[in-house]
C-alpha cells in the first residue's frame, strides 16, 4: 500500500523498494509426488545473479538486487508485490524456454514491463529497451513470439556452451561449472550496463485483470498476427484556419496529439503497443488509403483507425470519413486521442465531438465498452496503453468472424474450415485459429455495459 500511495501521489519511490532486476521464468512442475523441486536450479541462478549485481554496483546494504516470484500461480492473479516489482524494477530478465513462451503468466509479466518502456519512449522519443533475455533452455528462432524475436541481443558473447545448452544445461551437467560461472557473470554485467544506460522511471502497478499476454492468446505461442493502423489527420501544411501546427508534421503519421508531454507521434506509439501484443503491424495515412477499400471483398486483417477530431474541419476529409463509415467493416475500430491540455481543442471540444459523431455514427457506437470509450476520446498516453489492447482484440475477433475461410488442401469433408492469409500467416493450410481471449476490461466501464462482458461478440454490432 505504501508503494501504491507513493506513485499515486506523484512521490518518488525509495531506491530500497525498487528491485534492480526482475527474473521472469516459467515454473516447472514436480515429477512425481515428493520429488525434488525443479525450480531449485532457477533459485541458484537468481542468488548468483544477485551476488554479482551487488558486487558490480553501489547498491546499499539491504537493497533489493533482484526479484523472483516463487509462487506458482494458476492465472487467477498476481500479488501486489509482483505488480509493484514490475512497475519499479530497472531491468527485466526473461528466462527463455519452450515452457516460458507457453505460459500466459510469463506473457503478462513481459507485457507489463514492456509497457513501461513504450510509455517512456513515447515521452522522450528515445528507445528505452531494458529487457535482457537469458537462455534457460535454447529455443529455436522460429518458435519465438514476435516481441522476443525482435529483441536485438547477441547470446554468443556468453560462451559457446551457453548457446548450445542454455543455463540449465550448464548448471546440471558436470564439467561445465566454469562455463556456467562465465555465462552468469556476463549476464550480470549486461544487466548492470542496461540499467545504468536506460534508467526506466517507476510507474503505477497495472491491474492484472486488464493485462494481456505479450505472446498472444492463451494456450501457447502462436504465429504473429497481422494488424494495420491508419491515421486520419492533417499535416502542418493543410491545417484548418487558426489551428496551431505544433501538433503536426509533414504528413499524417507525424501527428502528435499529446504534445508537449509526449515527443513521439501517435502512429508509432500505437505501432509499438500493438507489436507488444504479438502482432505484425503496418501503419498508413487515411488520405493515402481512402478510396482503396472494397466492402465487397473479405478483410485481410483487423484494423485500427486513429482519428484527429480536427479532420472534420476539412470538408473533403470529412466526406471521405462519412463514406467510410457507411461501409460495413466491423473489424475496423476507431481510437480518438484527445488532449484537454491543448487549449484550442478544449475550446472546440463540444463542437468537434458532435461533428465527428455525425460523421462516424456507426464506428462511434459499435463494439464493446472499451471500443466506445476509445472512440469518445482517449485523454493521455497512459490511458491509450490501457485501452488499446482491448480495442485491438475486439477488432481481431471481428476479423475472424468475417474473414474468408478455405478448406484444407486435400480434404473436402472437414467440418471446420481454416483461415488463411495474414492472420493464418499464408503458406500451407493453417491449423484452426485459436479463439482470442475475452474482453477483460477492468476499470473501463462507461456506465452502459451492464451486460457487455457476457455478450461477447454479440455486442460487436455491424450497424
Amino acid at each position: 500500500m505504501f508503494l501504491r500511495s507513493q506513485l499515486r501521489d506523484g512521490g518518488r519511490v525509495p531506491a530500497s523498494v525498487q528491485p534492480y532486476f526482475f527474473l521472469s521464468y516459467a515454473h516447472t512442475p514436480r515429477f512425481g509426488a515428493g520429488g525434488p523441486d525443479p525450480d531449485m536450479w532457477v533459485e541458484r541462478l537468481f542468488r548468483d545473479l544477485c551476488s554479482h549485481v551487488m558486487a558490480l554496483t553501489d547498491l546499499p546494504a539491504g537493497a533489493e538486487a533482484g526479484f523472483m516470484d516463487r509462487e506458482i500461480r494458476s492465472g487467477e492473479g498476481w500479488s501486489e508485490r509482483l505488480g509493484a516489482a514490475l512497475a519499479t524494477c530497472r531491468v527485466f530478465v526473461p528466462l527463455f524456454s519452450p515452457r516460458y513462451f507457453a505460459s500466459e503468466m510469463c506473457g503478462k509479466e513481459w507485457y507489463a514491463f514492456a509497457q513501461r518502456a513504450i510509455h517512456q519512449g513515447a515521452l522522450s522519443n528515445q528507445p528505452a529497451e531494458a529487457i535482457v533475455p537469458a537462455l534457460w533452455v535454447p529455443v529455436p528462432l522460429s518458435q519465438l513470439p514476435g516481441p522476443a524475436e525482435r529483441l536485438q541481443f547477441n547470446h554468443n558473447t556468453f560462451g559457446e556452451r551457453y548457446v548450445t545448452d542454455g543455463l540449465y544445461g550448464l548448471i546440471k551437467l558436470r564439467g561445465y561449472a566454469e562455463q556456467y560461472e562465465r555465462a552468469v557473470y556476463e549476464l550480470a554485467k549486461r544487466i548492470v550496463r542496461v540499467a545504468e544506460t536506460v534508467r526506466l522511471e517507476p510507474v503505477r502497478p497495472l491491474d492484472y485483470r486488464g493485462v494481456p499476454s505479450a505472446f498472444g492468446p492463451a494456450g501457447g505461442p502462436t504465429p504473429a498476427r497481422s494488424l494495420h493502423v491508419t491515421v486520419a489527420a492533417a499535416s502542418r501544411h493543410d491545417l484548418p484556419d487558426g489551428r496551431s501546427p505544433e501538433y503536426y508534421g509533414d504528413n499524417a503519421l507525424d501527428w502528435n496529439p499529446y504534445h508537449p508531454v509526449a515527443q513521439r507521434p501517435i502512429a508509432y506509439v500505437a505501432e509499438d503497443l500493438v507489436k507488444n501484443l504479438n502482432y505484425q503491424t503496418s501503419i498508413g495515412s487515411f488520405d493515402d488509403e481512402a478510396g482503396h477499400y472494397d466492402s465487397k471483398q473479405p478483410p485481410t486483417r483487423p484494423e485500427i483507425l486513429i482519428v484527429d477530431r480536427w479532420v472534420v474541419e476539412d470538408e473533403h476529409r470529412r466526406q471521405r470519413l462519412a463514406a467510410f463509415d457507411q461501409e460495413s467493416r466491423p473489424w475496423v475500430n476507431v481510437v480518438v486521442p484527445w488532449n484537454r491540455y491543448d487549449h484550442q481543442s478544449r475550446a472546440k471540444e463540444i463542437e468537434l465531438a458532435r461533428r465527428l459523431e455525425e460523421t462516424l455514427p456507426v464506428k462511434m457506437g459499435q463494439g464493446r465498452a472499451a471500443c466506445r470509450a476509445a472512440a469518445n476520446g482517449v485523454a493521455n498516453m497512459e490511458t491509450l496503453g490501457q485501452i488499446l489492447p482491448q480495442v485491438v482484440e475486439a477488432a481481431a475477433q471481428q476479423f475472424l468472424r468475417h474473414a474468408q475461410v478455405y478448406l484444407p488442401a486435400g480434404n473436402t469433408h472437414t467440418e471446420r474450415p481454416r483461415l488463411l492469409g495474414p492472420m493464418g500467416m499464408g503458406g500451407p493450410p493453417a491449423r484452426p485459429p485459436v479463439p482470442f481471449p475475452p474482453d477483460t476490461s477492468g476499470g473501463h466501464n462507461d456506465g452502459n455495459d451492464s451486460n457487455d462482458t457476457d455478450r461477447g461478440d454479440a455486442d460487436d454490432s455491424e450497424s
